[in-house]
């Protein structure tokens, strides 16, 4: 097994542990700091996780998430005692790429710790591949990726998207005129079967692509909606 490098947010000593536990016995490394402030000082770029609590005291966990973002594209999977759909997009929105809600089972927490790690190592090694397939520029209007260096460059300016943001802005750029419904995001993108979440997932994924890319992220230009059908490269 390729050796993961897993940081776990958490205020809970007890969860703290029993996950630590379980992870090792499956080969990770894992690092525990008790509050967000105490997980941004251990975050390193050779971390390749953090499991993250959303509840915690002092910096929240949608707080600790965002801070993260500012400095690293690292998967984050949320902790969360809330169930309401409206936590979980929140939770997406400020960066999370997976969510697991208390209490939940070792077995369940254990899949998608290996899902995100494998989406990553995944898609590590594919970029390798496509590189060779793909021009060292893909340009349309605005947009530039480098793709020999995962760059991209909207308006001139360098923008810092997270792996899940790359992939699908990617897909949007080597197929300009198709039309990606909310499955073919999904499937392409996160590597796993559709299921009646996954189209809340990608609608929060793309929100906040257009955050990044567009002048107005209100409305739209280079990453349109084409109701009823799905998304697509701007004209």
């Amino acid at each position: 097994m390729e050796h993961n490098n897993i940081l776990m947010i958490e205020d809970d000593p007890a969860i703290r542990e029993g996950v630590r536990i379980l992870l090792e016995g499956e080969g990770y490394h894992v690092e525990e700091a008790e509050n967000g402030r105490m997980g941004l000082e251990k975050l390193t770029e050779n971390t390749h996780l953090v499991i993250l609590d959303i509840m915690m005291p002092g910096i929240s966990g949608i707080r600790t998430c965002e801070e993260i973002r500012k400095v690293s594209n690292v998967p984050v999977l949320f902790l969360t005692a809330k169930e309401q759909e409206s936590d979980k997009v929140i939770g997406l929105t400020a960066g999370g790429d997976d969510y697991l809600v208390k209490p939940f089972s070792y077995a369940e927490l254990l899949a998608r710790v290996k899902a995100l790690l494998r989406r990553r190592n995944v898609y590590d090694k594919a970029a390798q591949e496509e590189k060779s397939n793909l021009p060292e520029w893909l340009k349309k209007g605005d947009i530039r990726i480098c793709t020999i260096q995962n760059s991209v460059f909207v308006r001139g300016e360098e923008v810092n998207l997270t792996e899940l943001e790359y992939r699908l802005l990617l897909l949007f750029m080597e197929y300009p005129q198709k039309i990606f419904s909310a499955r073919n995001l999904y499937e392409s993108a996160w590597e796993e079967p559709f299921d009646l979440g996954s189209a809340n997932t990608v609608m929060v994924h793309i929100r906040r692509l257009r955050k990044k890319v567009e002048e107005d992220a209100q409305n739209p230009k280079l990453i349109e909606t084409v109701w009823g059908k799905g998304y697509r490269l701007g004209r």
